[in-house]
């Protein structure tokens, strides 16, 4: 962990505080709930931005990042550093978590 993920690799701006981002596929059910859980938590956590990024379309990044699996969601702080990384459908308690360490 630790790289540095900016607004010209991730294709949107990042948030003001932390950014939540989530690689998913098309057919991924989990990514569908993951999605619901880190756009929530973006809105309920002033400053924290949701980025959601098509695995498929970017394998560039999925490769350069290491990325095994779909839902993963990467937390960044404000300067876009990854300080946490976690596969599978996250519980809401859990990425307010994460956000503590990004904040």
């Amino acid at each position: 962990m630790g790289e540095i993920l900016g607004p010209d690799v991730l294709g949107a701006e990042l948030g003001e505080r932390a950014t939540l981002v989530q690689f998913s596929t098309a057919f991924c059910q989990p990514c569908r709930a993951t999605r619901r859980t880190l756009a929530e938590v973006a809105a309920m956590v002033p400053g924290v931005g949701h980025v959601e990024i098509d695995a498929e379309e970017r394998l560039d990044l999925v490769r350069a990042l290491d990325i095994a699996r779909t839902p993963t969601v990467l937390v960044l702080d404000a300067t876009g550093r990854v300080v946490r990384r976690a596969s599978g459908q996250p519980r809401r308690v859990d990425v307010i978590a994460a956000l503590g360490q990004a904040v």
